[in-house]
């Protein structure tokens, strides 16, 4: 395959030729391997060959830019060892627990074990998941536990939802995830929690645990309109203002009115957003029209929807949304849609925890979010 022409598929459409570079470059690494390990290239006449050529066999891999088939070569002497393979990543590692501990339980499917095989697992034991599991558990209890560094002006905070098997029913769990952009301007991943609910109780406990572990210099929480995110937060950060998201805001009051006005109204909260007396005045004009529920939906949230003004303009279009959240639950759900059902609390915090290390290697070493100095 002509490198030339990877680049042009990446500069045109940068994912998929990502996936086909890396295709491309794991089956050369590969073809160099079975070239040290054979002694010679293929074909080549020489007395220093220890092995024979036998074909490919095709095998999967999955990248965070999808699956990948590569091409891994086949000796007749022996087995054709590759490191191509054996160094999963951590999410890989964590995806791969998840749906062995299932397979292991008994509860595995016909797809289960079609993803067990396809991802090569041939020995499956009870040992070796154990310890697979804790050398993630340890690696992700090191990052939901290090220290916080960096004072946190804007903190974002969400829950996301999955399923996880009790006994012989499955129960859905919440996911809770708070993030931050830092004073550098640089966003970062503070932590994360399995939960049976999203109440007050336990967005409060575990504000406690980031501020021990140096959270400090929060101005702004920034969610959706969850009253136990809002009390929590009051308590926990004492002189900082809730931003309610007016993503969030939007869809609360399309719930209350007709298909048909929807636009509109769309069109009115776009034009309202930034002026407390256009959203008053909105609200008033939707109490007017029989839309009770809609206007009501509005002057609750009214003091949470202005506090992003109070913040330097340039970052005004980042801090009125949990878009930043919006985009990790996104990324978590694409990851982990392939277990289905977690095996327990433990199975769901590993591969969740390994995600979110990513996502945050990702964050603290690319652009910066914001420009944290006042024009």
């Amino acid at each position: 395959m002509d490198p030339l022409a990877l680049i042009e598929d990446y500069l045109s459409d940068q994912e998929n030729g990502m996936k086909t570079l890396i295709t491309w470059f794991l089956n050369q690494v590969m073809l160099a391997e079975a070239l040290q390990q054979a002694g010679a290239a293929q074909y080549e006449r020489t007395d220093a060959r220890k092995a024979h050529r036998n074909g490919y066999k095709d095998r999967s891999l999955k990248t965070r830019y999808g699956e990948t088939i590569l091409r891994k070569p086949q000796f007749r002497e022996f087995p054709f060892e590759t490191q191509v393979f054996g160094r999963y990543a951590r999410v890989e590692k964590a995806l791969v627990n998840a749906i062995v501990e299932s397979y292991l339980q008994g509860v595995s499917t016909r797809r289960v074990q079609e993803i067990v095989s396809h991802l090569g697992i041939d020995q499956l034991s009870p040992a070796s998941v154990s310890r697979m599991a804790k050398d993630l558990d340890d690696q992700v209890q090191a990052f939901l536990l290090r220290p916080i560094e960096q004072a946190i002006p804007y903190l974002f905070v969400d829950a996301s939802y999955y399923k996880i098997r009790d006994g012989a029913r499955y129960v859905t769990k919440a996911v809770l995830v708070v993030a931050g952009v830092r004073e550098d301007g640089y966003r970062e991943i503070l932590g994360a929690r399995v939960t049976d609910c999203e109440n007050e109780e336990f967005w409060s406990g575990l504000f406690e645990d980031l501020k021990e572990r140096g959270l400090a210099g929060v101005q702004l929480v920034i969610s959706d309109g969850h009253t136990g995110i809002q009390k929590a937060a009051e308590a926990a950060f004492l002189g900082a203002s809730w931003q309610m998201c007016q993503v969030h805001c939007t869809r609360a009051v399309l719930r209350n009115i007709p298909r048909k006005h929807q636009k509109e109204v769309v069109e009115g909260l776009k034009e309202a957003y930034g002026s407390e007396q256009r959203l008053q005045d909105l609200a008033d004009d939707l109490n007017a029209r029989g839309y009770r529920k809609a206007a009501n939906t509005i002057e609750r949230f009214l003091p949470g929807l202005m506090s992003y003004t109070a913040f330097p303009k340039q970052h005004g279009k980042r801090i009125r949304t949990t878009n930043l959240m919006e985009r990790v639950n996104k990324e978590l759900k694409r990851r982990t849609k392939v277990v289905g059902a977690f095996p327990n609390e433990e199975s769901l915090l590993r591969l969740v925890g390994s995600i979110l290390m990513d996502i945050n290697e990702e964050w603290v070493t690319g652009r910066r979010y914001l420009t944290m100095e006042k024009e």
